[in-house]
């Protein structure tokens, strides 16, 4: 069975609340890093200077093994966690959020804060174009030039079925075609192969590497 891994966002999403007069903007930032996160975090601090509040949440990792947050002075456990949580239900990971908030004079309680902070994060996040992480195996084709569209299309057409990535053709004095694929559709790939070529062209399994895959 293919092992499941946290998913992470294809790019930086913005977006603005207004409760009770208060701005909450959020903004989401795919990162590989605790580094990167920190650098995302500084850049928006150093940014929104006058705010009242950046509070921040971050998951990295491949399976999502490293988190943390910031109240950046909200009260303890109102901000960054809840942050925090929305990020682990989505199950998430190499992403860093922040929250700026600048203060419109009405209080908000710790409820309040609670679900402002993490409404942000989560309507942000609705927006999102995520990208998979998936463990797959390369399967190299070997067929003739005069063969190569054929089969390329083959390979487009199918590849969604079998949850696979076509990669890159190379062309020498024949044609090498690239499929990544889970290991529990490597034989269905074969047999598919197998049945257009009448048993001429199979594929041959090179690595295997974690592949990112948008939705």
């Amino acid at each position: 069975m293919t092992e499941a891994y946290p998913a992470t966002i294809a790019t930086s999403i913005e977006r603005e609340l207004v409760i009770r007069k208060s701005r909450f903007i959020a903004r989401l930032t795919p990162v590989r890093s605790v580094a990167e996160a920190d650098e995302a975090i500084g850049r928006i601090r150093r940014t929104h200077w006058d705010a009242a509040h950046n509070c921040s949440a971050m998951i990295t990792g491949l399976r999502g093994d490293q988190a943390r947050s910031s109240d950046d002075g909200e009260p303890a456990g109102t901000a960054g966690v809840p942050m925090l949580e929305v990020l682990r239900r989505r199950e998430l990971t190499d992403v860093v959020a922040v929250v700026t908030r600048y203060f419109g004079g009405v209080k908000l309680g710790a409820g309040g804060l609670i679900r402002a902070y993490s409404t942000a994060v989560s309507e942000a996040l609705d927006s999102a174009r995520l990208v998979h992480r998936r463990d797959l195996t390369q399967l190299r084709i070997e067929v003739d030039h005069s063969e190569a569209g054929r089969f390329d299309n083959l390979l487009r057409e199918s590849a969604p079925q079998w949850g696979a990535i076509v990669g890159e053709a190379v062309y020498g004095r024949g044609v090498t075609l690239e499929v990544w694929t889970p290991p529990d559709a490597i034989e269905r790939v074969r047999a598919e192969l197998a049945a257009a070529s009448a048993g001429s062209v199979t594929a041959l399994t090179g690595e295997s590497r974690i592949v990112d895959v948008p939705t």
